[in-house]
């Protein structure tokens, strides 16, 4: 079933070891096909190079496993609770990443205080609170705090992002870690100059305007 997202997702999911966002068997990268609402999740605890299309897990938004000999990831139910929640979402992905789990420590979120926060967020990234691991919990706590960001940093936890494809979420992630990354060399210089929210909702417009072919 679902062969074409079984080798996207695949695919993805190795992107993550790929760019630092991850160590051993953490993180996950998911997709949900549109036509039949099925979501196709990383299997848990399965090392990123023995990862092959043929193990990816497809689920229903119910949870129920619907093919795949393995166990769906231990992230299954925050992942469907936010498809539940959120129609436009295709793509969903969760990490560790060094840096940005560094301000999701604190609770601190990221503001755009770069061009590239403005362009790829447009706004802060939000902070979420704590929630506990393995069930719903922390699903509802991503879209209660998310508004109209594409990721949020869950307080002692680390990232999740959100896409309409679930290339867009890793695009996501790798940017929130590289913003995460820039702006904790920056606090150590001093505190950052703010860039003023019309000029951020501009910067923002621009590039999904007119960035890319």
């Amino acid at each position: 079933m679902l062969e074409n997202l079984r080798q996207e997702v695949c695919r993805l999911n190795l992107e993550l070891p790929k760019n630092n966002l991850v160590a051993w068997t953490s993180g996950n990268v998911s997709g949900r096909d549109p036509e039949t609402n099925l979501v196709v999740i990383k299997p848990s605890g399965v090392m990123y190079d023995d990862l092959t299309p043929e193990k990816m897990v497809i689920v229903n938004l119910g949870g129920d496993t619907i093919e795949g000999r393995l166990k769906p990831s231990v992230d299954t139910a925050t992942h469907l609770y936010i498809y539940r929640e959120r129609i436009d979402v295709g793509g969903i992905v969760h990490t560790h990443s060094t840096f940005a789990t560094a301000f999701a420590a604190i609770g601190r979120p990221i503001p755009p205080y770069l061009t590239a926060i403005c362009d790829e967020f447009g706004s802060s990234i939000p902070v979420g609170d704590f929630a506990p691991i393995g069930g719903e919990e922390i699903g509802r706590e991503v879209v209660h705090s998310i508004g109209n960001s594409i990721a949020i940093l869950m307080k002692n936890h680390g990232v999740f992002t959100i896409g309409k494809t679930p290339q867009a979420a890793v695009k996501a992630a790798v940017m929130v870690e590289d913003a995460a990354r820039t702006m904790f060399y920056a606090y150590q210089l001093g505190e950052p100059s703010s860039i003023p929210p019309e000029m951020v909702e501009k910067l923002h417009r621009r590039y999904m305007d007119k960035y890319g072919q």
